[in-house]
């Protein structure tokens, strides 16, 4: 089978575009990437043949040339992830696609291809049984041809006497030979046939071998891609290394970046302060004369202190002998009360005395 459709023959039937995997022959576990980026991904229908295959081409490079066959199974592994199973390639191939939609798409086409290959494949078996059959049928033939050869020579040793037997013996004859005639014509055909199966096996064969030089060729590829990705994942770990010292540069470089700018504002503070310094240094010697003058004021004023201090001692003092003298006064106006009191009440009972008296008269 040729990796490259042949055109002639095979027209595409569905196209989608996916990234190519394969699963890691070493490991059958891991997936490795055989396209960079997503490529065309076409089903392809072989009239002559009657047979299907899924092929994607990368530039000039073959990355899939499958042929679906009725035990083959599309698993989806996840929204927009797929794989199916290909013994001849003897590898898994695996399909990443842009949307979920444009995976269910491409599945249901499997499901459909597949059931195409199935009937294909039940028609194919039908036709060999049946061409089997017929040539059964042939075999069986040819020796009643002869006994029927052998039955008309004594027919024919009969045919002296004459009678109704001879046309009917005329007619079967006549039936076999249209029948050897046929079986010789299904020889023919089937000997065609087996010659072109031949051509086709060793075609087949020939495309076995070239496909199995071209696997070698692959695999060294593929060696050599392996060890270059090796080297590339050398150099990228390298330069990633390279990359966190340069980050970690840039970090150091902003953070004495940082510090600089910190120092700059402090000195601007500093300066400023020193500026209100020396302008509070230029007014010093004001303030000292001031200080002076206030100085002489405070002590012109203790000394007017010091004597109000003792006006009030002396005020504080006269204070108190007004309290003395009050309390006196208040003493002696209780008691001059006391005998106003006293007083009173005899001229109260004088008059109510008075009264008695005139009321008497």
């Amino acid at each position: 089978i040729s990796p490259v459709p042949l055109y002639s023959r095979e027209q595409p039937i569905f196209t989608t575009r996916a990234h190519v995997f394969q699963i890691d022959p070493s490991t059958k576990k891991n997936w490795v990437p055989a396209s960079k980026q997503a490529v065309t991904v076409s089903y392809f229908y072989d009239s002559t043949r009657n047979s299907y295959r899924i092929i994607s081409v990368d530039g000039a490079k073959v990355i899939i040339n499958s042929t679906i066959t009725p035990n083959m199974t599309f698993t989806k592994t996840s929204q927009k992830f797929g794989q199916w199973a290909d013994s001849r390639a003897n590898t898994v191939f695996g399909l990443g696609f842009p949307s979920e939609q444009q995976l269910t798409k491409f599945a249901e086409k499997f499901q459909e291809v597949k059931e195409a290959a199935k009937l294909a494949r039940d028609r194919s078996q039908e036709k060999i049984e049946t061409s089997s059959n017929h040539s059964q049928e042939s075999g069986r033939e040819t020796p009643s041809s002869t006994r029927a050869s052998s039955v008309n020579g004594t027919d024919d040793e009969k045919a002296s006497h004459g009678g109704p037997a001879e046309a009917h013996l005329k007619s079967e004859n006549d039936k076999l030979k249209i029948a050897l005639a046929q079986s010789s014509s299904n020889v023919k055909k089937w000997e065609t046939e087996l010659q072109s199966l031949r051509e086709s096996n060793a075609r087949l064969s020939t495309a076995l071998q070239e496909s199995a030089a071209s696997i070698e060729h692959w695999k060294k590829q593929f060696s050599a891609c392996k060890e270059e990705n090796d080297q590339l994942r050398g150099k990228i770990e390298e330069l990633e290394e390279q990359c966190n010292e340069i980050n970690k540069e840039k970090e150091r470089n902003a953070q004495l970046s940082r510090r600089l700018q910190e120092l700059e504002t402090e000195l601007q503070d500093k300066e400023l302060e020193l500026e209100e310094l020396r302008k509070q240094g230029e007014i010093i010697p004001e303030l000292m004369s001031e200080c002076e003058s206030v100085s002489e004021q405070l002590q012109a004023a203790e000394k007017k202190n010091k004597d109000l201090e003792e006006k009030v001692r002396t005020l504080r003092t006269e204070v108190e002998e007004n309290k003395h003298r009050q309390t006196n006064l208040k003493t002696e106006l209780k008691n001059f009360l006391d005998v106003l009191d006293g007083k009173i009440d005899e001229l109260h009972d004088f008059r109510q005395g008075l009264s008695k008296l005139g009321v008497d008269n």
